[in-house]
């Protein structure tokens, strides 16, 4: 056979496998981001509007995830757990490890996206008797969060391509399941062509969705990009 009868092959026999290796790397990819939206936003509010000793703490937590590798994170939550009692499947570690570490990239989108707002309008607000609480729900967070779409957006595309970690647990997602297909076979550079198309196609229509969001969304002149 040549490469593209080897292609054809892989695609017609192990297609159903491969999709539903793909459809679990989706389920990875957008419960990791959920996790770490619903911890970034108030991991940001507490770096941007706590007091000083949050402020330390939350940074001190960010700082930690970010400069170390996800991959490292995910062997503490998996290995290194256990021996304190505390024991996860794969798939539960995995989505966990994701979820923390987009967290903490997802915390200073936001922390930089209020920074964008202008300090007048918090003047303002409080000017006609507003309480901080309500300055903070009606006018700074509406804002913030359109500002943080593009960014945010952006982080959906790079979780889908890290969810691939979850191999190194045997999670049965895409890379995982190609490598099986590939020991199987012993067509490795087919099987992992085939992947790579599945994960582009998937990022292309990450890409058009974002793109539709962030053009009804945008605020002229304020854009975050997000993981560089």
């Amino acid at each position: 056979m040549d490469f593209v009868e080897e292609i054809l092959y892989l695609t017609s026999n192990y297609g159903t496998d491969l999709l539903n290796a793909m459809l679990l790397t989706i389920e990875i990819t957008f419960i990791g981001f959920s996790i770490g939206l619903l911890l970034g936003l108030p991991i940001s509010l507490g770096r941007v509007y706590g007091p000083l000793p949050l402020k330390v703490i939350l940074a001190t937590y960010i700082e930690f995830i970010r400069g170390t590798p996800m991959i490292v994170q995910l062997f503490f939550i998996y290995y290194a757990l256990p021996i304190m009692g505390i024991t996860l499947d794969a798939f539960t570690a995995s989505i966990i490890a994701i979820g923390l570490n987009s967290a903490a990239y997802q915390a200073e989108y936001f922390r930089m996206a209020f920074g964008a707002i202008q300090r007048e309008q918090w003047e303002a607000a409080l000017s006609i008797g507003l309480s901080r609480s309500t300055v903070l729900t009606s006018v700074v967070l509406p804002q913030g969060m359109r500002i943080a779409i593009p960014a945010l957006t952006n982080e959906i595309i790079y979780l889908l391509k890290y969810s691939s970690i979850a191999y190194f647990v045997t999670v049965p997602e895409l890379v995982y399941v190609s490598k099986i297909i590939g020991a199987r076979t012993l067509l490795h550079i087919q099987i992992y062509t085939v992947t790579a198309v599945f994960y582009i196609s998937m990022s292309i229509i990450l890409t058009k969705f974002a793109k539709i969001i962030e053009e009804k969304t945008a605020i002229p002149g304020l854009v975050l990009k997000g993981r560089t």
